[in-house]
């Protein structure tokens, strides 16, 4: 438990706006949360208004509960690929296959599970001892990913992703060859109306939500293209259904493409999160984290390459 001794020193505030500048590292909801539970006292008396106008003189009280164990077991097995890291935020490079979050049917081996053992100062997101996740990447997808490892962190960075001032970059493999060079998807995605598992482009007045992608040709592969994206949204499979809408689906989507045999064992989509530009919640300073892709994607390349310089695909036993 931890006890923080406070003296007001400015004039009429709010009890709640005036803590969270004061204890930056906790979320204001959090703070909140605190002074509704009684854990904040106003000159040695328990306050449980937020709204509560403090005066120049008063004396306040903190008291932040160690965080509550989360029931997921930490698994010093799960290897991480760390691109960047220090005191608020980590950012890793995800492999494919790595499920993000523990959910039913996935309640081990997990991106959270494997953080939990890795990192040794969590201050707890939300009362809770658990890594804060700011965006998701799904399960087949690699690439870079941030992690909070506190409060304020996690705010931080997600106000960032929804302001969109962080930005992500990503490589993709598609079907195809597209008729420009560039261009930009405005399609809603909504849930699947018959197959509740997938995304789809749906209609905002059914349900669908505004989505966003740029899309840039990196290379010319034949019956096939090296594409980047930049999301401007960040809705779930968003690259992924907005690529098979435009009629271009990503290489090894088993959700969103009918496309056969590559010549190449994959292990999932070939849709990579190269980089992830954010301001750091605490110094602001400018973080770039670039995740090589991985030796799958790469080998697809080479392989195409070889193809559209010499006409045809040197034999693959894998």
């Amino acid at each position: 438990m931890i006890e923080i001794q406070l003296e007001v020193e400015t004039k009429r505030c709010r009890l709640d706006l005036w803590l969270s500048q004061q204890i930056p590292d906790i979320s204001r909801s959090r703070l909140q949360k605190l002074i509704k539970e009684g854990q904040v006292l106003v000159n040695h008396e328990i306050c449980t208004e937020k709204k509560r106008i403090l005066e120049i003189g008063d004396d306040l009280k903190v008291i932040i509960p160690p965080p509550k164990s989360l029931e997921i077991q930490p698994e010093e097995s799960i290897p991480l690929d760390i691109l960047y890291e220090d005191e608020s935020l980590i950012i890793v490079n995800k492999q494919a296959g790595l499920v993000v979050h523990p959910a039913p049917g996935h309640w081990q081996g997990t991106l959270v599970n494997a953080l939990l053992a890795h990192v040794e100062d969590l201050t707890g997101i939300g009362g809770v001892e658990r890594p804060g996740i700011v965006h998701r990447i799904d399960k087949d997808t690699t690439g870079a990913m941030v992690i909070a490892k506190t409060d304020h962190a996690q705010q931080n960075l997600q106000a960032q992703i929804k302001a969109k001032t962080a930005r992500r970059e990503y490589w993709a493999m598609v079907y195809g060859a597209p008729k420009t060079e560039r261009g930009t998807i405005s399609q809603p995605i909504g849930r699947h109306p018959i197959n509740r598992k997938k995304m789809a482009v749906v209609p905002l007045e059914k349900g669908g939500r505004e989505a966003v992608t740029h899309w840039f040709v990196l290379e010319r592969l034949g019956n096939y293209t090296f594409m980047e994206f930049h999301l401007e949204t960040g809705r779930t499979h968003q690259i992924r259904v907005h690529s098979a809408f435009m009629g271009h689906p990503i290489v090894g989507d088993a959700v969103y493409s009918s496309g056969g045999s590559v010549g190449v064992k994959l292990s999932g989509q070939l849709l990579h999160a190269r980089k992830l530009s954010l301001k750091h919640p605490v110094t602001g300073e400018l973080i770039e984290a670039v995740a090589p892709i991985p030796l799958v994607f790469s080998k697809f390349l080479k392989i195409l390459r070889h193809k559209n310089s010499n006409g045809a695909i040197k034999g693959e036993d894998n």
